[in-house]
């Protein structure tokens, strides 16, 4: 296969590298911005063109990896401009300005990998970062079966779970799934940093609570301006939608309504568990075991040292650190009581002080 990759960010980087540990040898590149294009070359993710033509004139897949703002113009010049055998795809997170740009082209298959990362740039760029992942792929109904099944190939070869959807339902589902909860992320940190209590700041003395949930405030606005204003339909549908449920709960908080907000929370608890059975074989068999580390040279590795010698799988883990002073809580993941209830035991005999409990609480 012959792949040229469109816009040498961190996707299309990755992408070439992935590309290039699977086999494909034949990975042109090209960029507008010579010094990202001159970094994934570096790289070895692709081999330089010297022109978007040059780039494309041997392709058999044209991946197509630039910011949504220009996305659609540049899959239209593409598709103008390619050779006819050719298949042009692209990786954008919303669908319907690219296909719409793409018309009845039957070259055109639209896609969405499912894996974004804090960092961008070819530099943190990742063979891996596709592993996995849901890509979802948009196909037209002018789009030629054999180029989706070859498009359907390459994101399989990637290490991701090809997904098909409609475009315009794709973008009411990321609406909801990763527009919505960035936008909240910025609004709950906004909110906070604007606050005083009694002249306190919310923010020196934030909880893990409010970590946890504003985790992707503040990202890239090169970035998430566009994708806002590109998904701006179905991001204030999902809006309103909020704004809707925030107004029962504020009812039942007025009327002291407990049952509501018991079902509430129950209802949460399921969806929740729902949501972590896509992620974990055994969902409800995890605990969740905390630990206050300090910041030391060493700690982590001495953790992760002790479990592996009693065959303790970890799970997932993340940790929080709260300065160099106190130190941070380290949060391990473990599927099954036992295994947890060992695991407690063993780093208690470290000295260190540890709370257990489901991940799933019934």
């Amino acid at each position: 296969m012959r792949l040229a990759v469109v816009g040498t960010g961190l996707i299309g980087t990755s992408a070439g590298l992935a590309a290039r540990r699977v086999g494909i040898e034949q990975v042109a590149g090209w960029d507008e911005d010579p010094a990202a294009l001159e970094v994934a070359a570096e790289r070895g993710a692709v081999k330089p063109a010297g022109s978007l033509a040059e780039a494309l004139r041997e392709a058999e897949i044209a991946l197509v990896a630039v910011p949504v703002s220009v996305l659609p113009a540049v899959v239209h010049d593409i598709l103008e401009s390619a050779p006819g055998g050719c298949t042009v795809t692209d990786v954008g997170s919303t669908k319907g300005s690219v296909c719409a740009a793409a018309g009845d082209d039957p070259r055109f298959v639209g896609g969405h990998p499912i894996c974004g990362a804090e960092a961008r740039g070819p530099g943190r760029a990742s063979a891996d970062l596709f592993e996995g992942a849901t890509w979802f792929l948009t196909p037209l109904a002018a789009t030629e079966p054999e180029r989706y099944k070859a498009v359907h190939a390459l994101v399989a070869a990637l290490g991701a779970r090809p997904v098909a959807i409609d475009p315009a339902a794709h973008d009411r589902l990321v609406g909801v799934t990763s527009h919505l909860p960035h936008a909240l992320a910025n609004v709950l940190l906004n909110q906070a940093g604007a606050a005083r209590v009694e002249g306190h700041d919310p923010l020196l003395t934030a909880g893990g609570a409010l970590r946890d949930m504003t985790r992707i405030a503040g990202a890239n606005p090169r970035i998430w301006v566009d994708i806002f204003l590109e998904n701006r339909v179905s991001l204030a549908a999902a809006l309103a939608e909020h704004r809707r449920r925030v107004g029962q709960l504020e009812a039942a908080l007025a009327e002291g309504d407990a049952g509501f907000l018991a079902r509430w929370i129950g209802e949460a608890s399921g969806n929740r568990r729902r949501m972590l059975e896509t992620a974990y074989e055994d969902a409800g068999a995890l605990h969740r075991l905390r630990v206050h580390v300090p910041d030391r040279p060493g700690v982590l590795a001495g953790i992760f040292q002790a479990l592996g010698a009693e065959r303790i799988n970890v799970s997932d883990f993340d940790l929080e650190h709260l300065s160099p002073e106190r130190g941070g809580t380290l949060t391990i993941l473990v599927t099954g009581e036992d295994d947890a209830s060992l695991a407690a035991a063993l780093l208690e005999a470290q000295g260190y002080g540890v709370v257990v409990a489901p991940v799933i609480e019934e």
